[in-house]
């Protein structure tokens, strides 16, 4: 009786060892297998408040946008994500930094052509471009006219065994020809309530390193001996002849350091009803005016070289802000073929903008591979303390900016996607299934004369 007893134990304990290992090893992963997103994007601006030449002239700018971002199961609990990219633009506004740079302009072979080199001479001269002809409202062809943005970051997660923890940590870069950034973060993810609430808290840092690039003639004027400058021989200045940047002066720090706080509280409400709530504490420090923005005073004489007005002073702006957005989300699931998706945003910092913010998207499904999504977005903004106009700032005020991103405007964005989703993957490119396709197109208009176009595709494989 002892040995059928002894031997039904092990079998029973045999039999619980044998279930608790089947678990372990059947455990559901966060994420099964590798994903591969590629995403692309072509973004087009233009504009009439160039802030590189004081709040007026061309802000026209392209720019094209690839990434690739790779997640990897490391194990049952835990993701690694890596995200590299590369941005490629052409900007007419900062091509301005030095508008009497020609190193890129087209000449005639034949300088002694006669009429019709004249006839190309004059449509050159009404367009504002070759001819030697600087304009705040043309691109000059030097080197700041493009720049190549590099970026990358690596992020791992883990979460807990019974998938209601969640913490995670992150490290990126960002380059570009004058500007280096290095970013680190966290966050801590809590669910509850068999998974229908959820608190998450993120902290992130960045330290910026500029590379400070200066309106040509302020820093040739400072650094090379005023108008005995190689760069004002040969050329005539009207307007005021006396030219004299007094107020300019090279930045003593180039750094630049944010850090920001999160807190988001997200709820199911009903079966059909989800909203969420978030804050952010944002502090920056160091350089946050940006080096090539031109300043022209009121009680200053204007000094021109040819159409271009000579600059007064570059952006001087506080060396410090505080940026405080708080929100809410609220998405209603109608029925199996429309979604409303809403979002509200205040915002507010201490050099007096305060914004709102408010969206509206509609998803609706169309079969079972594909959803279209309409989009609208309102935004509106108050002016900074710091911000006039072009010749509005007094040369003896302590801050000046006629950058018109820190002025009084509303905005209005119009969007539409549509996004093809596989989720058996029976598309196949090597190894990989293809999950989802998804393309975007969203127009954007300001009250001050901006307007943007952008298109986003995103590719989504999984092994």
């Amino acid at each position: 009786m002892v040995k059928r007893i002894n031997l039904i134990i092990v079998l029973a304990l045999f039999w619980v060892s044998n279930l608790i290992a089947q678990e372990t090893s059947y455990q559901k992963k966060v994420l099964e297998s590798t994903e591969v997103d590629i995403l692309m994007s072509y973004y087009a601006q233009d504009g009439i408040h160039s802030s590189v030449a004081g709040g007026e002239g061309t802000e026209e700018l392209t720019d094209y946008t690839s990434s690739i971002v790779i997640s990897m199961p490391i194990n049952n609990n835990d993701v690694l994500t890596i995200d590299v990219g590369i941005s490629a633009y052409t900007s007419a506004s900062s091509s301005n930094i030095n508008p009497f740079d020609r190193s890129g302009a087209s000449k005639g072979e034949n300088e002694e052509e006669d009429e019709d080199e004249e006839e190309d001479d004059k449509r050159a001269l009404v367009k504002g471009v070759d001819n030697g002809l600087a304009s705040p409202w043309y691109a000059s062809s030097g080197a700041s006219e493009s720049d190549v943005l590099v970026h990358g970051s690596a992020n791992y997660s883990h979460s807990s065994e019974d998938r209601n923890t969640i913490v995670s940590g992150n490290i990126g870069f960002s380059t570009e020809y004058d500007y280096f950034s290095i970013g680190v973060g966290g966050s801590f993810t809590k669910l509850f309530n068999e998974k229908n609430t959820e608190i998450s808290l993120r902290a992130q840092a960045y330290f910026d390193t500029w590379k400070s690039i200066y309106p040509t003639e302020l820093d040739t004027y400072l650094l090379e001996g005023g108008l005995d400058a190689d760069f004002f021989q040969g050329v005539t200045i009207t307007g005021n002849p006396n030219y004299s940047p007094t107020n300019f002066a090279i930045n003593s720090d180039e750094q630049r350091n944010s850090y920001s706080f999160s807190a988001s509280f997200s709820q199911i409400l009903t079966k059909s009803i989800q909203g969420s709530l978030f804050f952010d504490l944002v502090m920056q420090d160091g350089l946050l005016s940006t080096p090539y923005h031109r300043i022209y005073f009121a009680d200053r004489p204007d000094s021109y070289i040819e159409d271009f007005q000579l600059a007064d002073d570059n952006e001087n702006l506080p060396d410090t802000r505080f940026k405080l957005p708080i929100g809410m989300r609220l998405n209603f699931y109608l029925n199996e073929m429309f979604v409303i998706r809403s979002y509200y945003r205040y915002y507010y910092d201490d050099w007096g903008i305060t914004a709102h913010t408010a969206s509206m998207e509609l998803p609706i499904k169309i079969g079972s591979k594909f959803t279209a999504a309409p989009l609208y977005r309102f935004y509106t903004q108050t002016a900074s303390d710091y911000f006039a106009p072009k010749e509005t700032h007094l040369s003896s005020d302590e801050y000046y900016t006629s950058d018109y991103d820190l002025s009084e405007f509303d905005a209005n964005q119009y969007g539409l996607s549509l996004k093809y989703t596989d989720i058996f993957t029976k598309a196949k490119i090597w190894k990989f299934g293809l999950k989802n396709v998804e393309l975007r197109y969203n127009h954007y208009q300001r009250s001050n004369d901006l307007d943007a176009d952008i298109v986003t595709l995103g590719i989504k494989f999984v092994n």
